[in-house]
């Protein structure tokens, strides 16, 4: 990192791609993908780490990107929805309507892949634990919840 008045030169690997920016050292994670990046995939909700709708995965552990600093990222892996093409949750998604008005869409998705990757097989407590740290504000959860067990499909 090299530091100007008031501002840090970062490298960050968003997507597997190492980006190079300028940032202020109060400038959070969610605000460099969205206004620096163009990944407008994570969303500012609540800006206050309750909603969910900016999750990212930092290292491959699901964080609310609203609530860390760009400048705390530098030298992890960053993956944001939009690095999740394809992906067997995003398909489970579509194939269950795991969404409704689509704001929270891309956390839960994000937050989805982390749960699949930790745990391929969960059961519905499990999933359910999972969901806790993200919000529909249209009360999607059944939707959600089927989609995340069709992504992980038939338990053993």
């Amino acid at each position: 990192m090299i530091t100007y008045r008031g501002q840090a030169a970062i490298r960050l690997t968003v997507n597997g791609e190492v980006r190079e920016v300028v940032v202020r050292p109060a400038d959070t994670l969610l605000h460099v993908l969205r206004d620096r990046f163009g990944l407008t995939g994570a969303k500012a909700g609540c800006e206050n780490g309750d909603c969910g709708a900016c999750t990212v995965l930092l290292d491959g552990k699901p964080v609310k990107s609203c609530m860390v600093l760009a400048v705390e990222a530098e030298g992890s892996g960053i993956t944001t929805i939009e690095g999740l093409r394809d992906t067997p949750v995003q398909r489970g998604f579509l194939e269950q309507a795991g969404f409704q008005c689509g704001f929270c869409t891309s956390g839960f998705i994000v937050n989805a892949h982390a749960l699949l990757q930790t745990h391929p097989r969960p059961d519905r407590e499990t999933i359910r634990d999972w969901l806790e740290s993200n919000l529909c504000r249209c009360t999607g959860y059944e939707g959600i919840e089927k989609a995340i067990a069709a992504a992980a499909g038939p338990r053993e």
